[in-house]
């Protein structure tokens, strides 16, 4: 595959359409850490399993569209090295072998980092990424790069739902989401600033991780608001996405002087919550009838398997949460604009056209900005985060939507921020979990956890899973 031009052009008409049914017990997902035993055997090998990928790649990304470039030769002989060391007996960790996509956003040594922008045609930061890194020492296997809006912010890609070609996949981790929901890659690095994770995980039918800020160290990662910049990792399973998130704490840490993300190297096992919180948030508004159904039933679900369910209307401090978060998108964005004056501005100084709408538009925010709006901003933003963590004697976590319903029918619009934002804003971790349908098209449910509790949440995460899905009695 070739780079993409910029600006991306329009997708040509006889583009093949692609439109395909999603039920949540038999997705596209292609796991990876699940075929440990058979690697192990030799009966599979992260060769042949990586063979497999670029074969959905091949039948797959002309509709799709999700990367902006694949490096088969130098994945095959990534792969080829981890099928020594699995042979050997001696893989390096559950990551070794996984093939890896990685958004356009964040720096690989022998791949451009362009970032959908004329600016970077062709840039090569000659270094990887912290994440990058990281994932190579424990024998991942980089795939190539995906598709990102332009600097993570204003213009979209080409890239489409992998479920129907009609759709947004989301934004601004628009490819590395479509990649792992197509089943292309196992694993994918992406960022979220505002919903960026959170979002298209929900719309692609992947697991989604946003962890507690700080948690993964974004070195390498372009950044844009320096206060609310997450890396962000999509998994085909809860199991490949934990992996590749603490493969990345263990051998780079978070950011200082943040130790990084603490729990153990494969995924914490599935744990029963004790309660949960039922979080409507601003989106319910935007919701429509079937979705809100959908995620009533898997309320009802959870509670009807013991476990105890409050909302807004039977606990005080739920009521009081849902308050301050009926607005969060406002001082959200009065954060954003302050925050991105640098590097956006720096951008928009090599021509007024060479940077997006949005960019313009959050420059034009941001002017009107005043240290003193920037303040108050931050001290509700601190008073929401305390918010959360004075619940954290009774719940366990949240639950809450992904976004407003599946994927709209758009590709310059990336859908409503208002259910991925929040927690954003609370700097802890959420969940994006693949359970949920909507006339046959992805619906992601989310958990959110306490900050700096990611194993909790992330043991939850694999309770509701179950749960949901029926493998619970």
């Amino acid at each position: 595959m070739t780079d993409l031009p910029w600006p991306v052009p329009a997708l040509p008409h006889d583009l093949v359409a692609r439109k395909l049914p999603y039920d949540p017990a038999t997705p596209l997902l292609a796991p990876y850490t699940a075929c440990a035993a058979a690697f192990r055997d030799g009966q599979d090998s992260p060769r042949a399993f990586l063979e497999r990928r670029l074969e959905t790649i091949e039948q797959a990304d002309p509709a799709v569209r999700a990367f902006v470039l694949v490096d088969a030769n130098g994945a095959r002989k990534a792969a080829d090295a981890s099928n020594a060391r699995w042979k050997a007996g001696a893989p390096i960790g559950p990551v070794d072998g996984m093939p890896v996509a990685v958004k356009d956003m964040i720096e690989t040594r022998d791949l451009p980092t362009q970032m959908n922008s004329p600016i970077y045609v062709g840039w090569h930061p000659n270094r990887d990424a912290a994440a990058v890194w990281a994932l190579r020492q424990a024998g991942a296997v980089i795939l190539g790069k995906t598709v990102t809006t332009e600097f993570a912010v204003s213009n979209s890609g080409p890239t489409r739902n992998p479920y129907d070609s009609t759709r947004t996949p989301g934004g601004s981790s628009s490819g590395s989401a479509a990649a792992v929901g197509a089943g292309m890659a196992s694993l994918a690095l992406g960022t979220q600033t505002q919903a960026s994770t959170i979002r298209p995980g929900g719309y692609c039918g992947a697991y989604a991780m946003k962890p507690s800020i700080d948690a993964l160290h974004t070195g390498g990662v372009t950044p844009l608001a320096l206060t609310q910049d997450h890396l962000g990792v999509f998994g085909a399973s809860l199991e490949d996405m934990w992996a590749g998130a603490r493969a990345i704490a263990r051998h780079v840490g978070g950011n200082p002087p943040h130790l990084g993300m603490a729990g153990p190297d494969q995924a914490p096992p599935p744990a029963r919550p004790r309660a949960l919180a039922r979080l409507d948030m601003q989106g319910w508004g935007e919701t429509d009838g079937i979705s809100r159904a959908a995620f009533d039933a898997a309320c009802d679900r959870v509670a009807n398997a013991g476990v105890a369910v409050a909302d807004r209307r039977s606990h005080a401090g739920i009521a009081a949460l849902e308050t301050m978060l009926a607005d969060a998108n406002d001082y959200s964005y009065d954060i954003l604009a302050w925050e991105t004056k640098w590097p956006l501005s720096s951008y928009r100084d090599h021509g007024a056209d060479m940077v997006g709408k949005r960019i313009h538009e959050l420059l034009a925010h941001g002017a009107k900005i005043t240290a003193d709006t920037y303040t108050a901003a931050l001290a509700r933003r601190t008073a929401l985060r305390n918010q959360v963590e004075s619940l954290a004697g009774e719940f366990d976590g949240f639950l809450a939507l992904c976004s407003s319903g599946p994927a709209i029918v758009h590709h310059d619009y990336t859908g409503s921020r208002s259910y991925a934002l929040p927690w954003t804003m609370v700097a802890a971790p959420a969940f994006a979990l693949p359970l949920l349908a909507v006339e046959e098209l992805p619906l992601g449910l989310q958990l959110c956890g306490f900050r700096d509790r990611d194993a909790e949440a992330c043991a939850v995460a694999g309770w509701l899973r179950d749960t949901v899905l029926g493998r619970v009695a």
